[in-house]
Order: structure tokens, then C-alpha cells, then sequence
């Protein structure tokens, strides 16, 4: 009889030690996907029961913040500038989660970045006890000025506009159109907030998804920049070569086909001088002499096939084929070396290779964190600038900037219209065919060329094809009109200037 209550005592207590195990497993090593599963809708709860912290452009304009509420939630998110800023901030939803900013920096508007500090005294002992909410604000580089500047020059065309910072990878603005307004997604009747996304999905240009950053385009012949780079990274000699004059290159490999030139023009000679007139029958001959090789290295220097570093979920890798791809493709080589056929690149990354030409050869990693202040408004984290590519040489980036100066002040360039009165604008055009019946068009261009405080990316998408619609006439004047804005008012363009960091 005792040894079976003996028996009995033994298995409790063996079931009581399996038993602490389990609870301090579930506790402590399990605890982090227990809370964080969807189902556990009791996490969820609590993040609308505190408030978040505020996001707040570079020029002091709020961004979002957290409204109290009645009602199952004690606060809701609300976008002050609706639309213009939905892309970047994103949106904080019950219902669909979070995107753009509010997820991407969670960590410090939910405060749960924030280090703790040793109370070393009663009043720091009360204040911390007090104070149960931990979230942290976060300033942008992002001017709300200058983003107004680009939406209302863009108006109401498809399209995206990039601004960068290009010696500290600021993004000092960045719109594309669709947009959308977060505080759709972020109310608490969740009825409305479904109908409202199911809305945003069905809508034309998909305005969830950024343009600017998520999405890519044929560039055309802003990828011009890269090929004549690659000239003079690879075959310097080529620079020297005079190629025919002619309305079209009869492509190797085919039966005749011809490469022909934008609006049937003849062109071609030196590669200066095809450079400023945009010479599609001259760049697609560069192409074939330069070869497979060095126009996909080249490529890959600048950023293409890889993400950019920016700050923000989903972003897009721009693409360029594999050079083994040409081997037995040679018209998709020459066509390629213009922007077309299978190379696809968002304007971010066109306005990274402009940057990276303005910066001595360096792109800096693009960013759209400028700082972290915590509830006592004291700065707690800045973002350190930081190398993302070497691109290309300086003595390389140098020669490019004197070509991307003739495109928009030679009289034959076809970037004309970006010209600003006592500032030297250097830039690239582009007008790609979409196989569509229409063009998307480009321009990416930095200034002061001297000393470079801005780089730009526009494109105009499904424009008609027709002469009168080109990067030149219809993208150059809105990056022309977002330059003008940032030189006349630097103190917008990210907030306190930073030193740039070598590689």
C-alpha cells in the first residue's frame, strides 16, 4: 500500500515538474509568438489602447498622429496631409496592419526602442513610474513644402517624383500619383475601412503601391547615363569612336530589322555629341562595342538587380538581364543599352544614378529617417549617412556631368526645358516605348552642377506617342519646377546639413 501512494506521489510530482516546465517555456521562450500571432487579438487591443508616437516631416509639418476615441479603441491614427504623404507614412489599420513609415519605424513610435534609465532619483523614480508610455517621434527628411512642390507639378498625370539629397542620400521628396488618403484605413468602423481598401485595390494605378519605390518602368534613355559611364569605366576608346550618321541601325542577328531613331531623325558622331541629342541609333551601336559584360557590370555598380537600402517596406529592385542573357541576343543588347527591352528601373533608382553622378562617383543609401525625439522632445537618434555604391570613378562622374550639362544647355539638347536662370542644371532624358502605343517619360538631373544640393527623377507615365510628348517637354519642366523650390528654400532639404561620409 505505501509503495503504491509512494508511486502515486512520484508521478504528481513528476507532472507538477512537467508541468513548471511548460508554463516557464510558454512564459518566457514562447511568449514573443504567442503575442505576436494574428489570432491574439488581446496584442492588437493594447496597441490601440496607447497612443503612438507623432511622425513629422523635415519643415515642422505633422504627418500623423494619435486622436483619442470612444469606443472599443482609445485611440485612432489620423493623417493631417491625407494623400500627399501616404505613400511614405504609410498607414496603421486593425484591420490591414501597417505599411510605409508606421511600420517600418514601429520600434520607436511605439516606444518599444526606447532604452530604459536607471532612476537615480525620487523625481526620476516617480517620472518613470508615471509615465507608462514609451513612444518616440520621428522626423523625416521629407519637406512637406517641397512634396506639395512635386504633387502639384506632377498634377494629374501617372507618374512619380524622387528627390534626393545626393551627398547624404536624404530623400528630401518623394510623390507619386495615384496616392491615397490613410485615414481610409486607419478608422475604427471596420466595416467602412474594408470597403474603403477593397476600393484602393480595384482603383486604376494601384495608389497602395508606390510608384516611386515599389514599381518599374522602362527608363529609356535616362539609362543613357549608364551605358556612357560604362564607356568610360570599360572602353574609353569608344568615347573617340565617330559612329555613322544615320535614322536607324540595322540590328546583327535579324533580317533586316532597324533600330530606329525617336521621331525618325538621323544622328550620330562622337559620344558627346549623341549623348546631348539622345541618339538611339548611336547608343545602341555603343552598346554592341561595348559588350555584354561591361554594360551588366556597370549596371550592377549603379544599383540595378539589387534593392536600394531605403527605409521603407517593399522596396522594388531595379532590373537589368544577366549578361549571359546576350549571348545569342545581340538586337536585346543594343536595345538595352537605351533603356528598352528587358531593363526596367523605379524612378528611385534613376534618381540614385543621378545622385551617384553628382556625388563624385557615390551613392549614398537613400533614407527618409532624419531623427528620433523622445515625449520630452530630446533627439535620441539621429540617422548617420552612410555609402550604399561606388558606381563609378570620380574623373568618370566629372566627364558625365559635363555631358548631362550640354543635354539641358546645348541648343540641340533635349533637356532645354529644365533650364533655371544662374544655376547649372545637369540631366538626362528619356522616352521609353511602353509596346502599349504610348511612352513613358523621363528626366533625372542634379544642381547646382558645381556643387550638387539636389538630384531628381521624374517620370510622366502612358503618355501619347507623339513628338511633342518626350522626357524633355513634358518630365523635365516638373523637376525643373521641384529644383527651383529646393534652392530657394534649403532649409527644407532634410533638415540641418550633415557631412558626407567617404567610401
Amino acid at each position: 500500500m505505501n509503495r503504491q501512494i509512494r508511486l502515486v506521489g512520484v508521478g504528481i510530482m513528476v507532472l507538477f515538474v512537467v508541468l513548471f516546465a511548460q508554463l516557464n517555456w510558454v512564459q518566457i521562450f514562447h511568449a514573443g509568438a504567442l503575442n505576436n500571432n494574428p489570432l491574439n487579438s488581446r496584442h492588437i487591443y493594447k496597441e490601440y489602447d496607447t497612443p503612438r508616437g507623432e511622425i513629422i516631416s523635415a519643415d515642422g509639418q505633422l504627418l500623423a498622429y494619435s486622436k483619442p476615441i470612444s469606443g472599443d479603441f482609445k485611440y485612432e491614427r489620423v493623417y493631417p496631409q491625407k494623400s500627399l504623404f501616404g505613400q511614405i507614412t504609410g498607414y496603421f489599420s486593425f484591420t490591414y496592419g501597417s505599411d510605409g513609415v508606421e511600420k517600418a519605424d514601429d520600434r520607436f513610435l511605439t516606444g518599444a526602442n526606447a532604452p530604459f534609465k536607471l532612476p537615480t532619483s525620487l523625481s526620476q523614480l516617480q517620472n518613470e513610474l508615471a509615465n507608462t508610455n514609451k513612444a518616440e517621434n520621428v522626423t523625416l527628411t521629407v519637406s512637406a513644402e517641397l512634396q506639395a512642390v512635386a504633387a502639384k507639378a506632377l498634377g494629374n498625370n501617372p507618374g512619380a517624383v524622387v528627390a534626393l539629397n545626393p551627398k547624404t542620400g536624404a530623400v528630401l521628396a518623394m510623390y507619386s500619383n495615384p496616392s491615397f488618403d490613410p485615414n481610409l484605413l486607419s478608422g475604427s468602423n471596420s466595416q467602412q475601412v474594408v470597403a474603403n481598401w477593397n476600393a484602393l485595390v480595384k482603383a486604376t494605378g494601384n495608389p497602395l503601391s508606390s510608384g516611386a519605390y515599389r514599381n518599374r518602368f522602362p527608363p529609356g534613355s535616362t539609362f543613357k547615363m549608364i551605358t556612357a559611364a560604362g564607356v568610360y569605366d570599360h572602353n574609353p576608346s569608344l568615347a573617340t569612336k565617330d559612329y555613322p550618321v544615320s535614322s536607324g541601325l540595322v540590328l546583327p542577328q535579324t533580317n533586316g530589322q532597324v533600330l530606329h531613331n525617336f521621331g525618325g531623325g538621323s544622328c550620330g558622331g562622337l559620344l558627346a555629341a549623341m549623348f546631348t541629342v539622345s541618339c538611339d541609333s548611336g547608343f545602341a551601336n555603343v552598346g554592341l562595342d561595348l559588350g555584354a559584360t561591361n554594360l551588366a557590370d556597370e549596371a550592377g555598380s549603379f544599383g540595378f538587380d539589387s534593392v536600394p537600402p531605403l527605409d521603407l517596406p517593399d522596396v522594388a529592385a531595379s532590373n537589368f538581364p544577366p549578361a549571359s542573357s546576350f549571348a545569342q541576343d545581340l538586337p536585346g543588347l543594343a536595345k538595352s543599352a537605351i533603356g528598352q527591352e528587358n531593363v526596367s528601373a523605379s524612378p528611385l533608382q534613376m534618381a540614385l544614378a543621378a545622385a551617384g553622378i553628382a556625388n563624385k562617383g557615390v551613392i549614398m543609401a537613400p533614407h527618409v529617417l532624419g531623427e528620433v525625439t523622445n515625449s520630452q522632445n530630446q533627439v535620441v537618434s539621429t540617422f548617420q549617412p552612410k555609402v550604399w555604391r561606388q558606381a563609378t570613378s570620380a574623373a568618370t562622374a566629372s566627364t558625365m556631368t559635363n555631358l548631362m550639362l550640354s543635354v539641358v544647355n546645348s541648343p540641340d539638347g533635349t533637356g532645354t526645358a529644365a533650364q533655371i536662370p544662374g544655376v547649372e542644371v545637369a540631366g538626362k532624358t528619356g522616352t521609353a516605348q511602353t509596346g502599349l502605343g504610348t511612352t513613358d517619360d523621363w528626366f533625372s538631373a542634379f544642381a547646382p552642377a558645381n556643387d550638387p544640393q539636389i538630384a531628381v527623377c521624374v517620370v510622366v507615365l502612358n503618355q501619347p506617342a507623339a513628338n511633342q510628348y518626350q522626357g524633355g517637354t513634358v518630365a523635365a519642366p516638373i523637376a525643373k519646377a521641384v529644383i527651383e523650390a529646393d534652392l530657394a528654400n534649403p532649409t527644407s532639404s532634410g533638415g540641418a546639413p550633415t557631412t558626407t561620409v567617404a567610401p
